[in-house]
C-alpha cells in the first residue's frame, strides 16, 4: 500500500478542514481528488506530502509516518503545489539542477535534468529564464521538479492548470504513463481528464469523503440518473411507458426520441424491448446513457 489515511482531521483555528478522512491508495493507481474550492483537497494533498501536520489521525506514506518520519517520505514523494512555486530569476536548466541537489542526487543530476526537460517537453524552452515562460510552460517546469528524484508516489495539484488543449494531451499521456509504474494522486476540475487517465475517483466535500469508487462504478452511485435513449418508427403513446416498474419519467428529444429515466439497478432495456414487442412498437435503436463523472460531482457536492 503507498498511502493509508485513517481519521485524519486538520483545523485552522475554528475551521475543519478535513473532517475523519480515511482512504487507501494502491501502488500504480492513478486517483482523483475532486471536491470544490475549499473542500479540503490541497490540506489532503499538504498532509500527505509533509507541508502540513494534521491535527488528528494518521498518514502513512510507502511504510512511512508522515510525522515521525518526515525525511523519508520526502524522498519518496514528488509534490506540485496548487500554486506553483518557482525562481523565476533562475534558467529552466539551472533551476532543475538546483532541485536535484536539494535532493542530493550527485552524478544522477545530469542525466535526471535531460530526462525531465525530455519528458515534459521543456526542450525548446531549456535555455529560457523560468519568468520568461508562459504559464503552460511554467507548469511543466513544476512537473519536471516534482519528478526528477524518481518518487514512488506523485501528488499533483492541478497538474494541467493552463495548458493549452496539445499541451493537455501530452501531460495526461505522460501521467498515465508514470502510473504504470507509480502511485499518482492529482486533483483537477477538468472532468475529461478524470476519464481520460484515472482509474479511481475519490470525491471530498466540507471536508469528508462523500465518494470512492473507480471511474466506471462511480457513473452508477445514483442509479435514479440513468436514461435509456430510444428510438422508434413512428409516434406511439410515450405515456404508456410510465407505467413500466422502475421508470420514473419519459421526456421525448424529437418526434421519434425518447430518453427514458429510471431508478432501477436492473438493467431495463430488455422490459422496454418486451413491452414495444407486446404493443407492436417497432424500435428502431436503444441503449443506456449512463451519469458522466460532472453529473455525479455536481449530486453529491452542491449546495440547495
Amino acid at each position: 500500500m503507498s498511502v493509508i489515511v485513517r481519521e485524519v482531521s486538520k483545523r485552522y483555528g475554528t475551521q475543519k478542514a478535513l473532517d475523519q478522512v480515511s482512504l487507501t491508495i494502491e501502488k500504480g493507481e492513478v486517483v482523483a481528488l475532486l471536491g470544490p474550492n475549499g473542500a479540503g483537497k490541497s490540506t489532503m494533498m499538504k498532509i500527505m506530502s509533509c507541508y502540513l501536520p494534521q491535527s488528528s489521525g494518521y498518514v502513512e506514506v510507502c511504510g512511512y509516518d508522515v510525522v515521525g518520519h518526515s525525511l523519508d517520505v520526502r524522498q519518496k514523494v514528488g509534490y506540485l503545489p496548487e500554486h506553483n512555486p518557482l525562481y523565476l530569476d533562475m534558467y529552466v536548466r539551472e533551476y532543475l539542477e538546483f532541485i536535484a541537489g536539494i535532493h542530493r542526487l550527485g552524478k544522477q543530476t545530469r542525466d535526471r535534468v535531460e530526462a525531465m526537460i525530455a519528458v515534459t517537453g521543456l526542450g525548446p524552452e531549456r535555455h529560457k529564464k523560468i519568468g520568461a515562460l508562459s504559464k503552460g510552460y511554467r507548469q511543466r517546469v513544476g512537473i519536471a521538479q516534482a519528478m526528477i528524484h524518481d518518487p514512488e508516489v506523485l501528488i499533483l495539484d492541478e497538474p494541467t492548470s493552463g495548458l493549452d488543449p496539445n499541451q493537455l494531451v501530452d501531460i495526461r499521456n505522460l501521467i498515465k504513463e508514470l502510473g504504470q509504474q507509480k502511485t499518482v494522486l492529482l486533483s483537477t476540475h477538468i472532468m475529461q481528464e478524470v476519464e481520460a487517465v484515472c482509474d479511481r475517483v475519490i470525491i471530498i466535500n466540507k471536508g469528508k469523503i462523500v465518494a470512492d469508487a473507480s471511474t466506471e462504478d462511480l457513473q452508477l452511485l445514483n442509479q435514479a440518473s440513468r436514461v435509456i435513449r430510444v428510438e422508434f418508427d413512428k409516434v406511439y403513446s410515450w405515456d404508456q411507458l410510465k407505467t413500466l416498474q422502475g421508470v420514473l419519467d419519459v421526456v421525448p428529444v424529437s418526434d421519434l426520441k425518447l430518453k427514458i429515466f429510471v431508478n432501477s439497478a436492473t438493467d431495463l432495456r430488455a422490459v422496454v424491448f418486451r413491452f414495444a414487442v407486446q404493443n407492436q412498437w417497432t424500435l428502431l435503436a436503444m441503449d443506456y446513457e449512463d451519469q458522466s463523472i460532472e453529473q455525479v460531482f455536481r449530486q453529491l457536492t452542491f449546495e440547495s
